[in-house]
This record gives C-alpha cells, structure tokens and sequence, in this order.
C-alpha cells in the first residue's frame, strides 16, 4: 500500500527485520550504538532491495556496519522507540502517512540538516549528489520544509502519481483517455451504459495526489502554492470551489459503489482490483501499483497506462503530482556523518541499478530514460501534451489540537459519497482547517 502513502500500513504486527553484513554475526545488538541503524518504509517495492543495496554499501565499506530494519508499519514502530530516547541513523520515510511521523519531525526540528549532503561526491563517482538529482527535485516543501535554502530531507524516489487505468479496456471500448473534465464525465456516462465506473480509490487518503494536480490545474502554481502555505481563506477562493464542485460530482455521480465499503487498511486491494477486473476505469495511485498487484488476477489484454487528472477546462495544463519518498536523519542520531556518507551511496549508479530492478526510480538524470515495460508506461505520463510534473506537499506547521487538514479534505469524500456531508459543509470544513493551521504557521 502507498500509504506512504509516496501515500498507510496499518497493522501494527509484523515487521521485517533484516541485520545485514556484520552487525549480527560480529556481535553487535541492536541499539548498541555500534552500528549504523537505518531504518526503511517497506512499500509497494519490497524489502529486498534494501538489503541489497545495504550488501553492496557494506562491501564498499568494511569499515561500517549496518543494521537495517524495513516495515510495512515502520511508523507504528518506531514511534515508542523514538520516545524512548532510541533513534534511527537513517530512516527512509516521506511525507504523508496517516501517522504524521515524518511530518512530526519537521514540526518539531528534529531533523539533520542534509544540504551539505548535496555536496558530497556520489562513491566511487566524479558526480556529487546534487549533480545526479534531476533539476526542481530538490528546493521545494518536500525538501526544505521551512521554506529556506536548507535542505532537511533528501528525495529518495520519485513517481509519477496520477489516475491508473488499464489501457486495454479502453482500446476494448473505443474510448480515449480523457484531458479535460466535460470529456471525463461524457466517459463516465459511456462507462455507466456499459456497467463500468469511472472512479475509484484505494482508501481516501489516495487522492492527496488527485486533489494536488486539479488544485494547480483549476488556478495555476501560485495558487497551489497558496493552499500548501494555508493563506488566509483560500479555499473560499472560486478556484477551490470548483475544485470541490468537480469532486463533488465525480464522487456522488460516477465512483464505484463499492468504493468506501473498501476503502480501509485491510480491504483497500480489493477496490485496486476493480480496475484489474475491468468494472472501474481509474483510480489514483502510482507506479508502486504494478509490484504490489504484481500476483493479481487481471482482464485478457490488460495494460498499465498512468494519465494526469483532467484540467478543469478544454485545453488547460494538466498535472502529475510526483510523490517522493524521502531520506532524512534526525537530529539525535548517533552516526550523523556515517549516514550522510550512506546517503550518498544510495544516489550511486549501483544503488539505483538494484532499486531500479523493483521498479523504484529515483530522481536521478537521466535515469528514467532506460526504463522499459510497465515502469515506462507509468513514467510515459510526463510525456503527455500539457502535462507538468508537481512537486511538494502541505507546508509544516506546529499541531493544532483537533485539527487534521489532510483528514479533512481527504477522508470526507467517504461522508461525500455515503450523502452524509454536503459541497458546503466540505468547504467550509476544509477551509476552517486550513485558517488555523495557517494561523499556527505564523
């Protein structure tokens, strides 16, 4: 599951815990402070490739060990570890699970500054880190959180998160991908005629990346930027009413019955198999999907295509929310100078070839031009006429008690669905969120 979200994991059972190279055969426990303790997001592309690139980072240095721990709940875990006075070196974890516990670092300044990281020369290269990242990946919310020069989180992966379909059914059909909304819905009325529906998503915390590209289609990037910042009102603004006007339709007149029954930690796969099966069209999600429903029974002719959500009018920029998956270390961490030197290891051309393999790609130039099969299908999006990449999320703030904006805006389109909150309680909802969390900002 992307829950991230990048897009979580709910359960708080199982973990995977890997003790790679020395750090369990020489001896050395857990939480001896002897070893460099990295600490990964196990998502949609597995754990192995962790270990992999954890092999190949001890081999090209004896000198450290590693003690890698991945988890499909690695949030849930680490949180009373973390309270406890226990830290991770290195934890590869973005923004936007539903735990907040990147997001309470920020809040917090609790994080490492990385810029210098940037600077580093790539192991065993001529290239430093900053050369390799692709240009606009770095400078934004994503990575620096306070809106300065300072560079607190390093862009791990980055895809291409936007509304996955199975262009099989549509070349079945004779329909085309939509760009705009009258010719989204124009589909889903073909789509109901043939019991087909247009939407779905796995759980509502999906359509972060869904709400983030209409938001800068419906009034440009200075707007987006003005909701990210949470300036005053913004969503009172006609750019935002319509945003959640066009919502309002989609989730009332065309998503998937079964949707919001679905729409949980244990039963979200079985909306996700709904564009598999043909009774659905699109669904937001990103090029994770392909790997995590790699075992899925699926329609005679199914492909993987990725498109960027409709522009609200004919002939408008579409976007491409790009979810990145980040790399930080926090501020008590005890090997700060191991983990920047593992950092810029993981940007190497041996480490992107092992994350590559799983379809995990990172921002790295040039990277995604070799890619072949449903990784290039998915990463083809960019390509697409009016098609912009977006970067960035929610600009952090100190917490506000009962006020959770990502909640809000997101996990009402269940209440939207089920007629339990109207178009207006929706905005005035979302907007009173965001007024006090822009006011906490301050």
């Amino acid at each position: 599951m992307k829950k991230k979200t990048i897009a979580g994991a709910v359960a708080m059972i199982a973990s995977v815990s890997l003790i790679a190279g020395c750090s369990g055969a020489g001896g050395q426990d857990a939480g001896s402070g002897d070893t460099l303790k990295v600490a990964a997001f196990e998502g949609g592309y597995g754990a192995e490739m962790y270990a992999d690139v954890v092999a190949a980072f001890e081999k090209a240095n004896p000198d450290i060990d590693v003690e890698l721990v991945t988890s499909k709940t690695l949030a849930q875990e680490l949180t009373p570890q973390v309270a406890a006075g226990d830290y991770p070196d290195v934890v590869v974890l973005g923004q936007g699970a539903k735990e907040g516990f990147t997001e309470g670092f920020i809040r917090d300044r609790g994080l490492e500054d990385l810029s210098d990281v940037l600077d580093l020369t790539v192991p065993g290269e001529d290239v430093t880190v900053g050369e390799k990242l692709t240009e606009g990946i770095v400078g934004n919310l994503n990575t620096n959180p306070y809106g300065d020069d300072s560079v607190y989180l390093l862009p791990m992966f980055a895809s291409p998160t936007g509304l996955v379909y199975d262009q099989g059914l549509l070349d079945a059909h004779g329909w085309e991908v939509p760009t705009d909304f009258d010719e989204f819905f124009a589909l889903g009325e073909a789509a109901k005629a043939e019991g087909i529906s247009l939407f779905t998503y796995p759980t509502a915390g999906y359509l972060d990346s869904y709400f983030f590209s209409l938001l800068a289609a419906a009034g440009g990037e200075d707007f987006y930027s003005d909701v990210m910042t949470y300036e005053e009102d913004v969503w009172m603004q006609p750019e935002a009413r319509e945003v959640l006007e066009l919502t309002t339709e989609l989730l009332t007149e065309y998503t998937a019955p079964t949707t919001v029954g679905y729409a949980n930690g244990q039963d979200f796969t079985k909306n996700q198999q709904t564009i598999l099966d043909g009774t659905a069209i699109f669904m937001p999600n990103g090029t994770w999907i392909a790997n995590e429903m790699a075992d899925a029974p699926r329609s005679d002719g199914f492909t993987w295509g990725l498109t960027a959500v409709p522009a609200p009018e004919a002939g408008g920029e579409r976007y491409l929310t790009t979810f990145v998956e980040s790399a930080w270390v926090p501020a008590e961490a005890t090997h700060k100078e191991e983990a920047k030197t593992f950092l810029a290891f993981l940007y190497s051309d041996e480490a992107a070839e092992i994350f590559a393999a799983t379809g995990a790609i990172q921002p790295i130039v040039g990277l995604a031009d070799g890619l072949t099969g449903d990784s290039a299908e998915f990463y083809a999006g960019y390509s697409g006429d009016g098609v912009k990449a977006l970067v960035g999320s929610f600009a952090a703030t100190t917490p506000v008690p009962g006020v959770d904006l990502k909640a809000t805006l997101f996990d009402s389109a269940n209440s939207v669905i089920s007629g339990t909150m109207s178009l207006d309680e929706w905005q005035a909802a979302v907007n009173d969120a965001s007024n006090k969390l822009g006011a906490a900002a301050q």
